[in-house]
């Protein structure tokens, strides 16, 4: 079946609506209402079109053709929203670009949608991304001819803990009440008032604390529904962004990672049909303030400041004193490639092969995108051969003198409640650590800064096997080639100018951390056991292929919405 659109033939499926299916071939009409996610209201009318069917002889039911030949078009005596069309065999299709009379009904429906609406772009959060006001520069009229004062309505509401509502921004396109009805099923949200008065409220004494709730914001057109804790933080022309993986557990949530002077100042979600499809729970955002604070400034050596060359050094001297007498600790927060390498390094010294803390709480999660499992790696450690930790096994070990050594990467025994202080007691404590929080940190013979998800390239597997890249979102203070050329860091604004040394560059927000890709193979090469990688996709690349249960994960397979995995059974 045909349809043809500005006069372009095009063939599609029975069912397939007109609105998206332009959309999916770069075909832009301006649209408010519509989301693929969400029902169809068609109440924006921003997406008209005129469209029209083949004309046919009623008696033979052959096309109708004029003096030229060409066939005869019954066009519908009214434009039809696009987002409700569905097409059908034959359908002429005419958008913006191919008629002025559609151009002009969009022109006209966006004047009389900005009558009431408020000249505050200059202040207003969702400048630079918002819908309308690049709908109103690409197909709205010169300027407006009312000039009464306009509707008032509540600013700065404080809908619940996470959402503000400035109601005169709502052009009433119903996304946020849909979200609410469809998505998070919370009902928390409802359009009030009637006529030019509408706009979103809650329920008289109820608050807007649906766990999912700043997802309105990101698909409110008009910046009336705005997320309370990045309020006149940035504009997104001073800030980059990068496309990622979130660590808020083992989801694997796709996310966009905002920064500016090398802070993460906001985290949305990217969409990812096979993943989150387009949202993510308000807790998975809050924690941006994490990859910025509490953050160490270099290695140290029994809680003194070293450098990295020494640091190295004590590491491979411990590790050689210990004679094979060491455990090895890998993290669901790490890396598949630097749990790898530990795997490595464990075979390298004579010990066992590392295990991870399994952090699992059946229960705690709501079957949607909050995990029961708050770590975001643990099927990549499942699938590396790593097991869980037997922490009652560990304290007989280390009371027995067993054990000489604790290697830890990225995880924090104490807090985990594996370890108290006293089984650390004589033994010597190597750890990667994020954040000078670490309980174990303070009980660290050798303590080496690591990078977080956001400085550091490297694959998460999620709970249901689908291995996924991250992206460097910062930078640190020393970028390695690799670093430097996945970075998105002054790549991705939208004004696409900025680079690491223009004035959104900020060298005291620069972390003195290392990725474990980075720190194992110089650890290896001092005890005579060298991994030579280039990058951290030849890491990859080697775990692909020498173990099936990562079979074709490489990098560029992974791209930016990951691979499927063989299925390898529920972690244990």
């Amino acid at each position: 079946m045909n349809v043809i659109i500005d006069g372009q033939s095009f063939e599609f499926e029975p069912g397939d609506l007109l609105l998206q299916f332009c959309l999916d071939r770069g075909i832009e009409i301006p649209h408010f209402c519509y989301h693929p996610a969400l029902s169809v209201p068609a109440n924006c009318r921003q997406c008209l079109v005129q469209a029209g069917l083949p004309a046919r002889d009623r008696a033979t039911g052959d096309l109708v053709r004029d003096e030229n030949g060409k066939p005869v078009v019954n066009y519908f005596p009214k434009p039809q929203t696009s987002c409700s069309l569905e097409l059908s065999d034959g359908m002429v299709v005419h958008t913006q670009y191919d008629s002025e009379e559609v151009a002009a009904m969009q022109a006209d429906n966006l004047e009389l949608m900005l009558i009431n609406h408020p000249l505050d772009c200059p202040i207003c959060d969702q400048a630079g991304e918002c819908p309308l006001q690049i709908q109103a520069y690409k197909y709205g009229p010169e300027g407006s001819r009312f000039e009464f004062e306009k509707v008032h309505k509540p600013k700065r509401v404080q809908l619940g803990p996470n959402v503000v509502l400035d109601a005169e921004r709502c052009i009433n396109c119903t996304r946020c009440t849909r979200f609410t009805t469809e998505v998070s099923k919370s009902h928390q949200l409802s359009i009030i008032g009637r006529g030019d008065t509408n706009y979103p409220m809650t329920a008289p004494g109820q608050v807007f604390d649906d766990p999912y709730s700043m997802n309105v914001c990101d698909i409110c057109p008009v910046g009336a529904l705005t997320e309370d804790y990045f309020r006149f933080k940035a504009r997104v022309w001073e800030m980059s962004s990068t496309p990622s993986v979130s660590d808020f557990g083992g989801k694997g949530i796709n996310v966009d990672y905002w920064v500016r002077d090398n802070h993460i100042l906001r985290i949305i979600p990217r969409e990812n049909l096979s993943v989150n499809e387009y949202w993510m729970p308000d807790a998975a955002r809050l924690v941006y303030e994490r990859y910025n604070e509490n953050r160490p400034q270099g290695p140290t050596l029994a809680g003194n400041a070293s450098d990295w060359e020494a640091a190295y050094d004590e590491v491979a001297n411990i590790l050689k004193a210990a004679n094979g007498k060491v455990v090895f600790l890998g993290s669901a927060y790490a890396t598949v490639e630097d749990n790898y390498l530990l795997m490595k390094l464990a075979e390298a010294v004579g010990a066992d092969a590392p295990q991870y803390i399994s952090r699992i709480q059946v229960g705690s999660g709501d079957n949607w995108l909050i995990s029961d499992d708050p770590a975001p790696n643990t099927q990549g450690c499942e699938r590396l051969g790593m097991n869980p930790l037997d922490p009652v096994l560990l304290k007989a070990k280390l009371a027995g003198g067993e054990i000489d050594v604790l290697y830890v990467l990225e995880e924090d025994p104490i807090a985990a409640g594996v370890l108290s202080a006293d089984d650390l007691l004589g033994i010597k404590v190597i750890l990667h650590h994020y954040h000078t929080t670490n309980e174990t940190l303070a009980h660290a013979d050798v303590a080496l800064p690591a990078a977080m998800c956001v400085e550091t390239i490297g694959t998460y597997v999620n709970e249901t096997g689908r291995a996924q890249r991250l992206r460097p979102a910062k930078m640190i203070r020393s970028m390695n080639r690799s670093l430097m050329m996945e970075a998105g860091v002054g790549q991705s604004r939208t004004d696409r100018h900025g680079t690491p040394f223009d004035r959104w560059y900020n060298e005291d927000h620069q972390i003195d951390c290392q990725p474990g890709w980075e720190v194992l193979p110089a650890i290896a090469e001092r005890l005579g056991a060298p991994m030579s990688y280039k990058s951290p996709a030849a890491i990859m690349a080697e775990v692909a292929e020498a173990n099936p249960a990562f079979s074709g994960a490489t990098h560029k397979a992974m791209d930016l919405l990951g691979v499927a995995l063989q299925d390898i059974g529920e972690p244990v």
